[in-house]
């Protein structure tokens, strides 16, 4: 396997870098890409629930048949050890946990203050074809989440008119952290949550319950949760005191955090059939 470019400290595109924190236990993988601008393969950090770090802080060992797994999106600023956190955390609830570098094997170091595009989205899909192939994951049961950037590209992934025209694979559930609601009128194939606080100055919630006040009959439930008081990148840990970057606030709100948190694996557990929202979440 190539050497898996470096991974930022935080998902939405602060400058410091490091290599895959010691406490992460998962394994470094290689699939195919499905975009046709490239590149031929993308990498990826993989969590199992019985295996690694997951496998010690989890109780799902032995569990028999296949995982439900969760797909990870990250934000501008490319793959990060905020986003292999998450993956750990969905391995220690009883899922499959496999955070996709979409800027590394692009040559890409931040796509921060750029257009966006279907890559991410694209790239999702080449995520759940991956784990469709490997013997320990349901591949009816695998969900897509995303932070900012990659908010956005769950967006993209799951509306019917955007990149899921596509592809005949689906995702059964997408969550999306503070992402750019752009769609005008959203028809969702899969059940969607979107977490946003109402003080983020990056991605105004008006336009989420815009979207989800327009959303077109036939869609996927978009179930919308605005946070008072909190800003963009509100579950990042490592922004406790804030930060202006490129003229926006960042800013970790911990009581907005373990909501989401709990809505998340709440939200899981309904549509994936996995372990119970009751179990108590591991750290």
């Amino acid at each position: 396997m190539r050497t898996a470019p470096r991974i930022f400290v935080l998902a939405i595109g602060l400058a410091a870098t490091l290599g895959i924190a010691a406490g992460h236990a998962g394994s470094l993988v290689e699939f195919p890409s499905l975009s046709e601008q490239g590149p031929a393969r993308l990498l990826g950090y993989l969590a199992r629930p019985d295996a690694g770090l997951s496998g010690m802080l989890g109780s799902h060992s032995n569990r028999a048949g296949r995982y439900p797994a969760v797909v990870v999106l990250h934000g501008c600023g490319g793959m990060s050890s905020h986003s292999a956190g998450i993956a750990d955390r969905f391995g220690s609830w009883g899922y499959v946990g496999l955070a996709i570098d979409s800027l590394g094997p692009r040559g890409i170091a931040s796509r921060c203050g750029g257009g966006g595009s279907l890559d991410q989205a694209f790239d999702a899909y080449a995520a759940l074809r991956y784990l469709s192939q490997l013997d320990f994951v349901d591949p009816a049961r695998v969900a897509v989440l995303g932070q900012s950037m990659g908010g956005l590209a769950v967006l993209n992934a799951v509306d019917r008119d955007l990149a899921a025209q596509y592809f005949n694979e689906r995702f059964r559930a997408a969550i999306a952290y503070y992402p750019g609601c752009g769609i005008a009128a959203a028809s969702m194939t899969a059940p969607t949550l979107v977490l946003i606080g109402e003080a983020d100055d990056s991605s105004p919630a008006e336009r989420c319950r815009q979207m989800v006040a327009h959303s077109r009959s036939g869609s996927a439930t978009i179930a919308l949760t605005v946070y008072p008081g909190a800003y963009h990148a509100f579950d990042v840990a490592q922004l406790a005191s804030g930060v202006r970057f490129r003229g926006l606030w960042l800013e970790y709100n911990e009581a907005a955090a373990k909501d989401a948190e709990q809505k998340v694996r709440a939200f899981l557990a309904a549509n994936l059939g996995g372990p119970s929202a009751d179990e108590p979440a591991e750290k």
